[in-house]
């Protein structure tokens, strides 16, 4: 999609860094190498969202054997792929091929099995999955399944040459390619110029956090380097967040509506209580997970 020339809004007063986090290594799938940057640690603090897991590598081995086939219940997934390509299945009959720029919002609800398969054999793999939860009266929903590729995903350009991809939410009165009611997630990818500023405005009492994941920014003079993950502070006073870069930067922005539901996670099921989690076990063993029923 073209970019829109829009004039940056205005934001009052940002809100401030509450903390800094740094993301810890593991392996997911059948040894997928990524960075876990939210993890249970934060979910209370960042309801609605659950898990934020960064991937990128130019090394085939840390990333070749993907993610076999595997269940999810109670959440929704967004995957932002910003280099490479790879393939969606799942057992209600979706197919997708995410590309390079491209996304996939996987609504699991009462069940769904997929895989998650890369399709190159060399070269860079890059991107973000975030798991978004889902109040307790929309868990046991049917699964659901949407790609969108690059072309699709509306973008913004403001006076100061700053970039913006608007994959959920709205910014800057540009509407984003996803828009999810209960939880109204808001996922930017923001691409600042060295010396320039980004304003979002942010509606008060969503939970909001950004990723550098090139450069180095600053909100409020408090610097964030890159690969590093700022949650901002809920202040009542702030309308917005307001972030310079000190060199060129990219940096994926995210808000959202908190459920202030309770959160009762094992491994893939995200549930309310210990004995849904417990009966999501046995659907799933017993092969009721069945997407298309």
């Amino acid at each position: 999609m073209n970019n829109e020339t829009r004039k940056t809004d205005v934001v009052h007063r940002s809100r401030g860094i509450e903390q800094l986090v740094v993301g810890h290594a593991t392996s997911d799938g059948a040894g997928v190498k990524l960075t876990r940057v939210l993890d249970q640690a934060l979910q209370q603090r960042l309801d609605p969202f659950l898990m934020l897991d960064a991937f990128g590598s130019d090394k085939p081995n840390d990333y070749i054997a993907g993610f076999p086939n595997h269940p999810h219940r109670g959440f929704e997934t967004l995957t932002y792929l910003v280099t490479g390509r790879m393939r969606h299945s799942d057992n209600a009959g979706h197919q997708g091929l995410l590309e390079t720029g491209g996304i996939q919002w996987m609504t699991a609800g009462r069940g769904i099995i997929h895989s998650e398969m890369p399709e190159q054999k060399d070269g860079l793999l890059e991107g973000f999955q975030l798991w978004i939860n889902l109040p307790a009266a929309e868990k046991m929903q049917p699964a659901g399944y949407k790609d969108v590729q690059s072309e699709q995903i509306p973008e913004l350009l403001t006076a100061d040459g700053v970039k913006v991809r608007v994959i959920a939410g709205s910014s800057h009165g540009v509407i984003g390619a996803i828009q999810r009611p209960d939880t109204e997630p808001l996922f930017l990818d923001v691409h600042v110029p060295a010396g320039t500023s980004f304003s979002q405005s942010l509606l008060t009492g969503h939970n909001a956090f950004f990723y550098v994941y090139r450069g180095e920014v600053a909100v409020a003079e408090r610097t964030v380097s890159a690969q590093r993950m700022a949650v901002l502070n809920n202040g009542k006073e702030a309308d917005g967040v307001i972030v310079q870069a000190r060199q060129d930067s990219r940096l994926i922005l995210v808000a959202g509506a908190p459920l202030r539901e309770p959160i009762v996670q094992h491994g893939p099921f995200v549930m309310n209580t210990r004995e849904q989690i417990e009966q999501a076990i046995d659907d799933y063993q017993a092969g009721r997970f069945n997407a298309a029923a």
